[in-house]
């Protein structure tokens, strides 16, 4: 089993989902997070006062899936989410070594 995590612009939440649920992806979590990568923020002005604005929100989105599925979620995702632009975010893929329902004590693939 593999873990995706994809760090996205909160904009596209909505379609990244969407073409994970069209594409057969049951299970997701997602968080609001905050950060920055290389972009390091920007500068905004407020009542004539300027400020750095440097910890920007994203989206976390954390998929468990089988092994076979992770190069088309991972383009899914990439297709969801990019434009092109500066801040459009990373894609974080790890082993995951066990899973279990608690509710029925499933384990392994059959948990997801």
């Amino acid at each position: 089993m593999m873990k995706v995590e994809a760090i996205i612009q909160p904009s596209k939440f909505e379609s990244v989902k969407k073409a994970l649920t069209d594409m057969g992806v049951e299970g997701m979590t997602a968080s609001e997070v905050r950060g920055h990568g290389r972009q390091k923020g920007h500068t905004e002005t407020y009542h004539g006062h300027e400020y750095a604005v440097d910890i920007l929100p994203k989206i976390k989105v954390e998929i468990v899936m089988d092994d076979k599925m992770v190069d088309s979620v991972v383009d899914t995702i990439i297709n969801a989410a990019a434009t092109g632009k500066i801040g459009d975010g990373k894609i974080f893929v790890t082993k995951v070594e066990q899973a279990i329902r608690i509710r029925s004590r499933e384990i392994g693939v059959a948990a997801l």
